[in-house]
């Protein structure tokens, strides 16, 4: 009941306003959407970027940010596009960025980006099933830096690294985590119900900040800069161990591990 409270108090604009300012005397570093730009700016500069999740509502512009301020090379990925918009600025601007369409937990698409000094993802997280992949597949591209962007939900106290999956709850659930008091109009998923057809469009999860800092660091990162908002985070990265992954192991190899396992005895139900 109090969480319930503290997520609707939040959504208010006023209370809102006054998280922030609460939350700024208390010395965190807090975000905002329009500080983006700032961050590619500052990490683009002579390296390579990947802008991943690149269309939806910018048209590419991050890309072409990264672009201006002098990367050596820019690789835009969405599942959509490229939209009208982006080809125009593309065309009247001589960019040389490359647009590649494709679903960055795909083999195939990893290896059309290959490896690259700069990964900015923003907006795309929650809108996957399966956030980890996702982290661990930026982490497989990702030489040097990664500026991310998420929607989250608050915190929840006692219980770190709580999410929320979304779809499936029922209206007066959904309606609890409906933003439109903040200015977000549609939240597929949440605004209505779960819609198949839409795929990623959907919202997927709600992710509190300590349960996506988690994620980041088990997927191959170390955070150096967050800044928080009620409902969102941005969080800059560096990449320090390799991407996790399991490999399976070849017949003879499995064998002896199953041979290991049993003599163990370790190897209970749940």
């Amino acid at each position: 009941m109090l969480y319930r409270w503290k997520v609707r108090s939040l959504k208010l604009p006023r209370l809102n306003l006054f998280w922030r300012r609460w939350r700024a005397r208390k010395g965190d570093v807090l975000g905002s959407y329009d500080r983006l730009p700032e961050y590619v700016r500052r990490h683009a500069p002579g390296r390579s970027f990947a802008d991943i999740g690149c269309m939806w509502g910018v048209n590419g512009e991050y890309a072409f940010i990264a672009e201006e301020a002098g990367a050596t090379r820019v690789t835009a990925v969405d599942v959509f596009g490229p939209t009208p918009e982006f080809e125009e600025k593309h065309r009247a601007g001589g960019s040389r960025v490359e647009f590649v369409l494709g679903d960055i937990t795909r083999a195939d698409t990893l290896d059309q980006i290959g490896e690259v000094d700069v990964v900015f993802c923003a907006g795309v997280l929650y809108h996957h099933p399966s956030p980890f992949d996702v982290l661990v597949a930026l982490r497989r591209i990702c030489r040097e830096t990664l500026i991310l962007r998420t929607s989250t939900i608050p915190e929840v106290r006692g219980l770190p690294n709580a999410a929320v999956y979304f779809p499936m709850l029922d209206a007066r659930s959904r309606e609890l985590w409906n933003l439109k008091s903040l200015g977000l109009l549609h939240q597929a998923g949440i605004s209505r119900e779960f819609e198949p057809s839409a795929g990623y469009g959907n919202w997927f999860w709600g992710l509190t900040p300590s349960c996506l800092e988690s994620l980041v660091k088990t997927a191959g990162f170390r955070v150096d800069f967050r800044a928080m908002e009620a409902f969102a985070h941005t969080v800059v990265c560096t990449a320090v161990t390799p991407a996790l992954q399991h490999d399976l192991p070849d017949a003879l190899s499995s064998r002896r591990l199953a041979a290991e396992i049993s003599a163990a005895g370790i190897a209970r139900p749940a």
